[in-house]
């Protein structure tokens, strides 16, 4: 069995839409995912005053725990210590998600590179699309790492064997990536969301009426954006919780105050 190489080049992230490539052991044949459809023309107008609008969709997301994961451990460029290896790569890791949080307590992020992108689960490229579908199916891997018998991703478990099947060959990587300690950026928990900027205006305060029993009290600020954030959908920025939890509200409804507004007299902005 190969050890990881002691660099590794990473994936995009789902939000960002590049040219996906992936590489076999030893050679440099490109691996072609299909297109994805077209984006529809946007349909919402940018928000310019405070008001109520309605049917969004409320998704969330935040560091993701090492302690989620079942992987042989590997040490990482950048990073002191080894960790679990699909807490590093796997599709819901450090390497999709941009960060992490270690079984020591600490956070972890991925600092690049970025030009590589995810095979399925089968070993064929696949890309993320704005509508959060992927052009092959979901995500199993990065473009690099073990292949069973069948060609399917596998990898080492934590507990001795392979989580699907002994692996017959490994896929190179063809640059480097890293990690780092702390987190990616400083946005605050439940504080923050992701918005769609030519809708809900960077740094407009946003009243989620279904947050009011979170720490939030219901009340965020828009300080991040996404590529797969379209229209009226806000990604909530959280805390890691105990478990792995994907969550998505549909058909919500939100307040939003852009900057220079203030909510006026009557409005009943409140929990």
């Amino acid at each position: 069995m190969p050890a990881l190489p002691p660099r590794l080049l990473l994936s995009i992230p789902l939000a960002t839409l590049l040219l996906l490539s992936g590489f076999t052991s030893g050679s440099s044949t490109r691996l072609t995912a299909r297109a994805c459809p077209p984006r529809p023309l946007l349909t919402e107008h940018r928000i310019t005053r405070a008001r109520w609008v309605s049917g969004a969709v409320v998704t969330e997301y935040y560091p993701v725990r090492e302690s989620w994961f079942s992987g042989r451990r590997f040490k990482a460029s950048g990073l002191p210590d080894s960790h679990r290896v699909d807490w590093l790569y796997g599709p819901h890791g450090v390497a999709m998600n941009g960060e992490g949080l270690g079984r020591d307590g600490r956070f972890y992020h991925f600092a690049g590179s970025y030009k590589v992108g995810w095979v399925n689960a089968e070993g064929e490229a696949t890309r993320p699309c704005w509508n959060g579908i992927w052009t092959r199916g979901s995500p199993a891997w990065l473009a690099f790492g073990w292949r069973n018998d069948q060609g399917r991703v596998t990898y080492p478990l934590a507990g001795g064997g392979w989580s699907q099947g002994a692996s017959a060959r490994y896929v190179d990587s063809p640059e480097p990536l890293r990690f780092g300690p702390g987190r990616s950026r400083p946005l605050p928990f439940w504080h923050a969301l992701a918005t769609d900027r030519r809708v809900i205006p960077f740094d407009s305060r946003v009243f989620l009426p279904a947050y009011c029993r979170t720490p939030a009290r219901g009340w965020f600020r828009a300080l991040d954006t996404g590529g797969a954030i379209i229209g009226l959908h806000v990604d909530v920025y959280r805390s890691p919780p105990r478990s792995l939890e994907l969550r998505a509200l549909r058909g919500q409804r939100m307040y939003v105050v852009p900057p220079g507004s203030t909510v006026p007299r009557g409005a009943h902005v409140h929990c």
